[in-house]
């Protein structure tokens, strides 16, 4: 029953996708409920829907997709642009399941301007259409308040809530405030200003917000020259304070030519499940707009599909017509009004350079707060970087390293620490003897301690580790694969570090061909072998030298009946050494160990 409902639905649909046009459009997927569950767009709607149905091009996120499709609805447009807009429009409102998801849809403050009889300027989260004019949103809170505070310094503009008409100015209805009397106001409510000469304030402000910086101060260099020109000292001294002010604040914002205007610069960075856009919009040589937006993907999306959607919602979130759109890459869709150019050298480039260092500035900011939140996540990402740096079938769950640590070949001794989710497991550390090897042979020892370790895992049917690392180079990987897999029929995943001639981690060797894999310093996947590197060393070391130090405090005093441990550390503590004991009375040899051991050792080890 349920294999015929299958085959039904798929006759249902092969019918309609059989009838799509071969136009530009939006197509809605929908499951048995009615609910819109994918939503995209096409510059051949035909074409497009019937690659989710060609099992030879699906991906597993595809096959489940298609699985869910019980209906197929679709609307034309004229263009792609136009697809484009309505796809962003459908997202939006439906929010369908297997769509990207736009993760920073929060609101950002704005500056307003408004429509009064005598405007204020204040910032807000809160867009009220007709209310006035609205500049943002600002993304960063230092550039918003660095802007209010030159525009607070530049123009006495009002700050009250006074609902103020001319007709209560000419009847004398207010009165002037605190404001007014330390200078913060003009106090046009008294009418110690027209309206004019305010709304001439306000004409300003708009100007600095829309980045019309260059226009404004062209234009008080000529009343200026006009004020001075008519012997009004005074006025064109205040006009050349507020140019000056201006100036400062545009050499500190400007970051390319001036004659770079009207322009929007995307970049983008992305992984398995997220894409990140950073967009920045260009007036007059000053970066006017800056913003990152994160999308959550759900069908393997395409960077080139993303930059499209992230392109138009930015675009239509900050109201941008610049004509001119600077990317990473060429796309093939078009973008009505604006020309793509792909930057090779130049301002342009220096500025798309700017913009891909904010985009991955901005993703390691956020992976570094889900990090924080779930530090697991952290450890999957860097195991898959691991398994992807070192083609892993599987990810590095278990991880080994062996160490060895000898002295010319005396006491030579091996350690295996163990990591566990990148987390040292130190109650699985094992310390190794080694038995079956004369003089300084690293190689041999490591074949012995390999031998060991899983000869006895495999006979245990413990589970084994997805990667084993050397301490060393080819030689030591060499040495453990000769036992692995010639000796034990094992197949594990082996690797070797390699440090520099500072002594410091620098490379992985891995695979029978001895593939380098280099480690950038200060990245995660360096810092952790770094740290398996120096744990197994640290073990190894403290190990060799426990057992050095025992031997070199074994003595005569070792074959002696009934001196233990504690009573040979109290003689040595107390006399020195052996030597010293040897010369010791009977009594002073009892005050630190008592009559009966002091006999013992006086007639075993008396230097007569």
């Amino acid at each position: 029953m349920e294999k015929e409902k299958r085959s039904e639905r798929e006759e249902y649909l092969k019918g309609i996708v059989n009838n799509l046009p071969d136009s530009p459009g939006c197509y809605q997927y929908l499951n048995d409920s009615g609910t819109i569950i994918y939503v995209g767009k096409a510059k051949n709607l035909k074409r497009r829907v019937s690659s989710y149905f060609n099992k030879e091009q699906q991906t597993l996120k595809t096959r489940l997709l298609v699985a869910k499709i019980a209906d197929i609805r679709y609307v034309v447009v004229n263009s792609e642009t136009d697809a484009l807009l309505l796809e962003n429009n459908l997202i939006k409102k439906h929010k369908p399941r297997y769509n990207v998801l736009l993760k920073d849809d929060k609101t950002y403050p704005s500056i307003c301007i408004t429509n009064e009889y005598f405007p204020k300027i204040f910032k807000t989260r809160k867009i009220i259409k007709g209310a006035g004019r609205y500049y943002g949103p600002y993304t960063n809170a230092g550039a918003l308040h660095a802007l209010l505070g030159l525009i607070k310094e530049l123009y006495p503009l009002r700050t009250c809530n006074l609902s103020i008409t001319p007709e209560g100015v000419r009847n004398g209805k207010y009165s002037a405030c605190l404001e007014y009397q330390i200078k913060n106001c003009c106090a046009p409510c008294i009418a110690q200003i027209s309206r004019d000469e305010y709304l001439k304030y306000i004409d300003e402000v708009s100007s600095i917000l829309k980045g019309d910086i260059k226009v404004l101060q062209e234009k008080l260099i000529a009343e200026m020259k006009e004020k001075a020109m008519n012997l009004e000292f005074e006025q064109a001294e205040k006009i050349k304070k507020r140019y000056q002010l201006i100036e400062g604040f545009r050499t500190r914002s400007e970051v390319v030519s001036s004659s770079i205007t009207d322009l929007d610069v995307f970049s983008i960075e992305s992984d398995e499940k997220s894409a990140f856009i950073n967009f920045l919009h260009i007036t007059n040589g000053c970066i006017n707009q800056a913003f990152t937006i994160e999308y959550q993907k759900r069908l393997d999306e395409s960077d080139e599909e993303l930059i499209q959607m992230g392109i138009i919602e930015l675009r239509e979130r900050f109201g941008s017509t610049a004509r001119e759109i600077v990317l990473p890459f060429p796309l093939e869709m078009a973008i009505e009004g604006a020309t793509i150019t792909v930057p090779q050298k130049g301002e342009k480039s220096r500025l798309l350079a700017l913009s891909r260092l904010n985009v991955k500035q901005y993703k390691a900011d956020r992976l570094k707060q889900e990090d924080k939140l779930n530090p697991e996540q952290k450890a999957t990402r860097l195991m898959k970087e691991i398994q992807e740096a070192l083609h892993l079938e599987k990810l590095p769950m278990t991880i080994e390293c062996f160490d060895n640590s000898n002295i010319q070949g005396s006491d030579a001794v091996a350690a295996c620490v163990v990591f566990r989710k990148l987390k040292p497991s130190k109650k699985d550390y094992r310390k190794y003897n080694i038995k079956s090897v004369a003089g300084p042979d690293d190689y041999a020892s490591m074949r012995e301690v390999v031998m060991r370790r899983y000869s006895r895992i495999k006979e245990e049917q413990e589970e084994m580790p997805n990667l084993i690392i050397a301490d060393g180079g080819k030689g030591q990987m060499e040495a453990m694969r000769s036992i692995i897999e010639d000796e034990l029929g094992l197949q594990i995943p082996i690797a070797g570090l390699v440090k520099d001639g500072r002594h410091r981690t620098s490379e992985l060797i891995v695979g029978s061909n001895y593939e380098t894999i280099g480690l950038k310093q200060n990245t995660p996947l360096f810092r952790l072998m770094t740290q398996i590197q120096d744990e197994v060393h640290r073990f190894a070391i403290t190990f060799h030298r426990e057992k050095r130090s025992k031997r070199q405090t074994a003595s005569e005093l070792d074959s002696i009946k009934g001196i233990g441990e504690k009573s040979k550390q109290a003689l040595l503590q107390h006399f020195k050494s052996v030597k010293r004991i040897k010369g010791a009375s009977i009594e002073e040899l009892a005050a630190v160990v008592g009559k009966s051991k002091a006999e013992a050792i006086f007639n075993n080890i008396k230097d007569n």
